[in-house]
């Protein structure tokens, strides 16, 4: 006889909809809404009448606007383990900008699959308006549906109690696709918990969306671990001039051009682990920083580059990009050195040579250089003006960090053309599942038994791979990265302890292996997002189950 999955299709899709139809929209009141109407349904469950201290609804903190998570346990009685596993996922979703007009629809499912009947779409898409099939909406595959597994787990395990040899943690979090506040504040719970009701935390299992990695894949996946993020930030200097001199300087512009050439979709910087390989980096924003029109060429210019790792740290990062930076200056002198010489041989001007040489540096070497030139003078001034830069509410971390490194030059007694290399954003740390523990062998037979089990009744082929591709919150219930890892991370964004602080201690006090079994679906954050029911619905709930039992068995 093959396993006889939990019936649980119905329900979880009827708490799909009721999630999906709350405009949780990141850094919008509906996220509140959604934490309220979270906790409200929670603590209607028999077992959070009986243990109302069981279930917390809290304000993130040191959050520039009012948001909160909601967490739950479930203490088991089948046995005295203190064994825990951690069940999270996010609340808010992406805008809706892309709706337009129909804007109303993104939070109405069956309404909006009756409107895209009549709608120009593509034949692939068409095929999927089959309310039994699929569900279409905003957040319906990233992740609400993914949040409903978890939360008819919650409620299941609430109710039988009997059947669960530990604890069970669940974890509702706010902001996962802006800044994580959610999940960062939701560790000094954790951690709390830990203390005073000695959980031992073993697991944790995100159900965060999956998808088709390439056309006409057919797999369903499965993530051990997940790859980290990071934002290298470049501030780049020339050398002022004239347009009508222009070869008497030269156009930060022109290096930042040779610099992105260099990096965005170098193989290169693809990094590969257990035969997986990241994105190579690509960049998110470049720009000058000439505030008016004139006709000179501009004092600076900034790039930043999202890039992926699965086993390089903050540290190595930094070298390879040093590296790379050397290589684009090199570049963009040997370039305009040739361009200068056959100006200077077609007009009959004398050529004086190209004065500089390739100069990149680290915002860290640079804060040291200043500290010796200038000592406590240097540091004073420099605090004063991060707490009163703080007062500038225009300003995200990564314009706060840059305005510091531009602050930090103008101290710089050498002010020939130089990189400036730094961090300016949030680390999501990159997490390996490497066997190396107990907790994390015991997880990876949990899942290769879990995955046999639900193979032998799901059509559809389920792969595991070693790192969930996209950026999440599972980056925050382990580090895989060394204290120099960390320490470089610190040290190079010119933002932390100011604008920017994460408290890594408390993320190494929970240190639990994470995977990610979520909803599989199409289209995250565009307009025709969405959830395939049979597997989201049914078999994600029902093979987290499984992890979770095995997990927690003796």
């Amino acid at each position: 006889m093959g396993y006889s999955l939990m019936k649980c299709r119905d329900e979880v899709l009827h708490l799909t909809k009721q999630l999906v139809s709350i405009r949780s929209i990141v850094n919008t009141d509906g996220e509140r809404l959604i934490a309220h109407s979270l906790y409200t349904m929670i603590a209607s469950f028999p077992y959070y009448q009986a243990n109302p201290d069981h279930l917390v609804i809290e304000k993130t903190i040191d959050d520039e606007m009012e948001r909160h998570n909601v967490l739950a346990y479930v203490k088991g009685t089948k046995g005295n383990s203190n064994r825990t596993v951690i069940m999270m996922g996010h609340m808010d979703t992406v805008g809706v900008e892309d709706f337009n007009q129909q804007a109303d629809y993104a939070f109405q499912p069956d309404e909006w699959m009756e409107w895209l009947k009549d709608e120009e779409i593509s034949l692939k898409d068409r095929e999927h308006l089959l309310p039994d099939e699929w569900l279409f909406g905003r957040g319906a595959l990233d992740m609400k549906s993914g949040l409903a597994s978890n939360l008819y787990l919650l409620q299941y395990f609430s109710e039988h109690p009997e059947k669960l040899n530990g604890n069970l943690v669940f974890i509702a979090e706010c902001d996962e696709e802006d800044g994580s506040h959610g999940i960062l504040s939701a560790l000094k719970t954790l951690n709390k918990w830990k203390e005073e009701q000695g959980f031992d935390y073993v697991a944790a299992i995100n159900a965060d969306f999956v998808s088709p990695l390439y056309e006409g894949d057919p797999n369903r996946y499965i993530y051990k671990g997940t790859v980290g993020k990071l934002l290298p930030s470049f501030y780049i200097t020339g050398a002022e001039t004239h347009v009508g001199a222009a070869f008497e300087g030269i156009d930060p512009n022109f290096i930042a051009s040779e610099l992105t050439r260099q990096i965005s979709y170098n193989p290169e910087l693809c990094n590969e682990a257990h035969g997986e390989h990241t994105l190579p980096p690509v960049a998110l924003k470049q720009m000058d920083l000439k505030a008016a029109y004139n006709v000179q060429t501009a004092l600076g210019a900034f790039v930043y580059y999202n890039f992926f790792i699965h086993s390089w740290t903050p540290k190595e990062a930094l070298e390879l990009l040093k590296e790379q930076a050397h290589i684009a200056f090199q570049n963009a002198l040997t370039v305009f050195e040739q361009s200068y010489n056959t100006y200077c041989n077609m007009s009959g001007k004398r050529n004086d040579g190209v004065p500089w040489e390739p100069r990149v540096l680290l915002y860290e070497e640079m804060d040291e250089m200043l500290i010796k030139a200038h000592g406590n003078k240097y540091k004073e001034a420099m605090a004063v003006f991060k707490n009163n830069l703080l007062h500038d509410d225009s300003l995200d971390t990564r314009m706060f960090a840059l305005k510091v490194v531009e602050e930090a030059w103008k101290w710089m007694e050498d002010k020939n053309p130089t990189i400036i290399l730094f961090y300016s954003s949030l680390y999501y740390p990159r997490i390996e599942l490497t066997g190396k523990t107990s907790n994390e062998r015991k997880l990876n037979d949990a899942l290769d038994e879990a995955v046999h089990t639900i193979q032998s009744v799901y059509k559809q082929p389920i792969k595991v791979k070693n790192f969930f591709p996209y950026i999440s919150d599972m980056s925050f219930m382990a580090i895989s990265d060394d204290e120099a890892g960390i320490k470089a991370v610190k040290d190079n964004n010119p933002a932390w302890g100011t604008k920017h602080y994460v408290d890594y201690d408390a993320i190494r006090d929970i240190n639990v292996p994470v995977i990610n079994i979520g909803p599989y679906g199409l289209d995250a954050h565009k307009k025709l997002e969405r959830v395939e029911i049979a597997y989201s619905m049914e078999i994600v709930p029902n093979m987290t189950k499984l992890v979770i039992d095995k997990v927690l068995s003796e």
